[in-house]
């Protein structure tokens, strides 16, 4: 609770955390515009959601309320402002976007612009994530399984945990009839070099202030 508490005195993390969850889930929302999969884990929660019949946004808060279980039990120096941005507004997020495409642009029809799509995608997704998971203020439910498998089983390192739950969502939203394509390849193994550029370039400057003490000094 005082991590929680301690979070909310630093509003330039809590607004780097907000932007980032709000390009994230612009982000998922391009994936799915572009019909070649999307990430693993929203993969599966929107194969899981069609086959239920309830909405995406709503569905991925209830998977979220249980996944919190875990992380409430194991991992509670997770929890910030952030687990909740991310758990209860995230689809919400995506669905607010995929909704101004679809009106706007429509689905791309031809394999190129489909690729295209999920190349934008790619780049707003990283940096989603890197503003969100370089604020340090609480991570998301599912992100949270990765990093105490890790805790558990010390001597596999975290790619490999990560590429587990990863692939188990893979594999669930394939057999409950989701898409899993370029998109949901890239998402697993692509993403991490240019979150990283980001988090050197961009997120780490944010976060520190570094960007608006050299704005005011010239």
């Amino acid at each position: 609770m005082k991590g929680f508490l301690a979070t909310l005195a630093e509003p330039r993390r809590l607004f780097i955390m907000l932007i980032g969850n709000i390009f994230l889930g612009m982000g998922i929302s391009i994936f799915k515009l572009s019909g070649l999969g999307n990430d693993p884990f929203s993969g599966m929660v929107m194969a899981l959601a069609d086959t239920s019949g309830i909405a995406y946004a709503r569905f991925l808060i209830l998977l979220n309320l249980s996944l919190f279980v875990i992380q409430l039990i194991w991992g509670r120096r997770f929890i910030g402002a952030g687990t909740f941005v991310n758990a209860i507004f995230l689809g919400y997020f995506a669905t607010f976007f995929y909704n101004i495409w679809i009106d706007v642009l429509g689905e791309p029809q031809l394999l190129w612009q489909r690729v295209v799509t999920v190349a934008v995608g790619v780049v707003v997704c990283s940096f989603g994530v890197s503003l969100y998971q370089t604020s340090n203020v609480g991570i998301a439910p599912y992100d949270c399984l990765s990093l105490l498998m890790r805790d558990r089983f010390p001597r596999v390192s975290y790619f490999w945990h990560r590429m587990f739950t990863d692939a188990l969502c893979a594999l669930i939203c394939f057999l409950f009839g989701g898409i899993i394509g370029l998109g949901t390849l890239v998402c697993m193994i692509g993403l991490g070099p240019i979150i990283h550029f980001f988090n050197v370039y961009v997120a780490e400057k944010l976060v520190a202030g570094k960007w608006s003490a050299a704005k005011a000094a010239s």
